[in-house]
């Protein structure tokens, strides 16, 4: 399966709100319906909405729309993931040099892949035989262009033949960890545990989980942003002396602002009130439903990037 692919001037983006039962691409052909396929997580994860951003900016290019326009309409669309704001001042910065959308989105697709790949090399290094790693959310090939960063961790360990085992927190409310994680480990045949999000902490107690290794939406000085619980995971991992690692490309990493003046999505109560379409509590509950939370520094191991692992700013 592929993310995302681009066929006669027409972004692909497979589905993500209904996997893993249903496989299925949601076609867009022009730049609104893709901010509308980022808005509704359709595509999700930072570095392939960073990619779905480019080609974006392209199909703005090829509708003879002003690019900075669209660009400005396109980082709306979801304020807390860096990767899609790099990935429109790349593609406007390259306009100005002469170069079409087109072509860098195509090249910012592949060059994705292959920083994934040297994430999971340097990842591969600080994973031991036999280790279980436990990870929350979906950092892995849906992610992304492919591959993953924290799911390419694992999958480079397990191409390693390092006999690895996998728990995902299911990562409420839209269980990413459940529905997208399980389902990429499954796929590849690497050994898989599901459990609820609240029981992370005791699975550290009960030292069943030498390493954590997440994903990330912003790097910056004072720690990172990820979806929301990754303070929880952190925090125990932190009391029970597991180490902590994230593994995100360079592309997310914000070196001009403090991690706290992120901007934290608040997404639809129903997200919450709902499981498959059904309230489960009365429609009028007051709901606080923010999409990512901060892990500071100090909780943090080290970061994993295509540079090697690094410590946190």
């Amino acid at each position: 399966m592929e993310t995302l692919y681009w066929k006669n001037n027409t972004l692909y983006l497979l589905d993500q709100t209904k996997l893993p039962h249903t496989i299925e691409y949601v076609e867009c052909n022009n730049y609104k319906e893709t901010i509308d396929a980022i808005k509704t997580m359709v595509v999700r994860g930072a570095p392939a909405i960073g990619v779905t951003a480019a080609y974006a900016m392209a199909l703005a290019e090829l509708e003879g729309v002003d690019l900075k326009t669209a660009g400005d309409e396109i980082k709306l669309a979801r304020p807390t993931a860096i990767n899609l704001f790099w990935a429109v001042d790349k593609v406007l910065e390259n306009v100005e040099q002469g170069k079409d959308a087109v072509s860098i989105a195509i090249e910012m697709q592949k060059e994705d892949i292959e920083i994934n790949k040297k994430i999971g090399e340097y990842g591969n290094t600080i994973i031991e035989e036999n280790d279980t790693i436990l990870t929350h959310c979906n950092a892995g090939a849906l992610a992304c262009a492919g591959y993953g960063t924290a799911l390419g961790v694992i999958r480079a360990a397990n191409e390693n033949n390092k006999n690895i085992n996998v728990i995902c927190d299911e990562t409420r409310p839209v269980l990413q960890g459940a529905r997208l994680s399980v389902f990429e480990m499954q796929q590849e045949n690497i050994p898989v545990k599901l459990i609820v999000d609240g029981a992370a902490g005791h699975m550290m107690q009960k030292g069943e989980v030498d390493k954590v290794v997440i994903g990330a939406d912003r790097v910056a000085k004072g720690g990172v942003a990820n979806k929301i619980g990754s303070l929880m995971v952190a925090l125990a991992a932190k009391r029970y002396d597991v180490p902590f690692y994230v593994a995100a490309p360079i592309s997310t990493f914000d070196f001009e602002n403090n991690i706290f003046d992120t901007t934290i999505e608040q997404r639809d109560s129903d997200e919450v009130l709902k499981i498959n379409g059904k309230y489960i509590s009365k429609e009028e509950t007051i709901v606080e439903n923010p999409a990512f939370d901060i892990v500071e520094s100090d909780l943090i191991t080290g970061i994993i990037t295509e540079e090697g692992i690094k410590k946190a700013l």
